[in-house]
């Protein structure tokens, strides 16, 4: 069994009904293997960055109705939440898994988290062909840098800092049958050289 690669049968997690019974799916398939990825990236950021930064597994405590869409899991360098912070993310959605950085709307100083993104707007545009944007955490599109103009991700950029829902993240993507999530250390190797790009946008 894989430690930290996700399985088939971990994105059909979020095709079983109901909140409990998915949530209880979550639980037993999905957050042992974020446990770990938590282990490992936690250690990982301590060693490439000058601060020490804590792991949150999302625990969707918020929901009574409604089954959650994706889980994950962020590191943050509050060891109560990270919401308020920029911050690394892990997850899945049930065609997806992501790994992104960056502000959700709830951040304190989201206006000069978002300064760093456009003092860097070139190296935004350089990042390898596969890295996207993610302007909304909940959803899962997310539109390729190399098919937006240097126009479109200042009007992003802009959006997420005025608007009080607005965010911003970098991220990078793939699918269930991607090849990368064929073993622990293909899987590994793919998030720790998405993770060195994205660390040239942490302050």
């Amino acid at each position: 069994m894989s430690k930290y690669t996700f399985s088939l049968k971990n994105f059909k997690v979020f095709e079983v009904p109901g909140l409990d019974a998915r949530m209880q799916a979550i639980e037993s398939d999905i957050r042992p293997k974020l446990r770990n990825l938590g282990e490992h990236f936690t250690d990982f950021l301590n060693t490439h960055t000058a601060d020490e930064f804590f792991p949150h597994i999302a625990k969707h405590a918020r929901r009574t109705v409604n089954p959650p869409k994706d889980t994950w899991i962020a590191f943050s360098t509050n060891k109560r939440g990270y919401k308020m912070l920029p911050h690394f993310q892990i997850g899945l959605f049930e065609s997806q898994v992501f790994v992104m950085f960056g502000v959700m709307h709830e951040a304190k100083n989201k206006a000069q988290a978002i300064d760093v993104f456009e003092k860097h707007l070139s190296d935004i545009e350089n990042l390898p062909e596969d890295y996207r944007i993610c302007p909304d955490h909940v959803k899962m599109e997310k539109p390729l840098i190399k098919d937006l103009t240097t126009a479109d991700l200042e009007e992003t950029l802009a959006r997420a800092k005025q608007l009080k829902k607005g965010e911003f993240f970098i991220a990078r993507t793939l699918s269930p049958r991607s090849p990368e999530l064929k073993s622990d250390r293909a899987f590994i190797e793919f998030l720790e050289a998405t993770f060195e790009q994205l660390l040239k946008f942490y302050p």
